[in-house]
């Protein structure tokens, strides 16, 4: 199991990553934010979108709480990620520092969106969350530069470096 420390880092990290995508996010022109790329997102704002809607969705699951839906009208706003996005991660953290190391190693119980029941450790609820929104932010990269931008670095070392 690993420990409330690194898995606070990790959060950290995410949340760090996330914000250097939505300050390149913000350069863009609407069109280049939503345009169609292809992928099941679609676009920068889709990708962005889905990855904190994914956040959202895993912190209600842990909480014990009725996610809802998964992704709501609303969220297709940089304005409404750059204002809840950081409250969402002060959930997470609020949420990891009220547990002990037993609490980090239990199960917990929740249904997949199609309804299948799972039980997963909490630790490794948190390094998915983190792992799934770097998946998702190397594709706004990859976005970024397939239309001429150049995606700031988000890669874990870099934040590790600038601690």
């Amino acid at each position: 199991m690993l420990s409330e420390h690194l898995l606070l880092t990790q959060l950290n990290y995410s949340e760090w990553a996330s914000n250097r995508l939505l300050d390149a996010a913000a350069t863009l022109e609407t069109e280049e934010l939503t345009r169609d790329l292809g992928t099941a997102d679609k676009s920068v704002l889709g990708a962005l979108v889905h990855t904190f809607a994914a956040d959202r969705h895993w912190l209600a699951r842990v909480r014990l709480q009725n996610p809802g839906r998964f992704i709501e009208e609303s969220d297709y706003s940089l304005d409404v990620l750059r204002r809840d996005w950081p409250v969402l991660f002060q959930g997470w953290r609020a949420w990891l520092t009220s547990l002990s190391n037993e609490d980090l190693a239990a199960e917990i119980r929740y249904s997949d969106l199609k309804g299948r029941p799972f039980a997963t450790p909490a630790w490794q609820i948190i390094l998915h969350v983190v792992n799934h929104a770097t998946h998702h932010r190397g594709q706004v990269s990859g976005f970024l530069r397939k239309m001429g931008h150049r995606p700031p670095p988000v890669d874990l070392i870099v934040y590790y470096r600038g601690l």
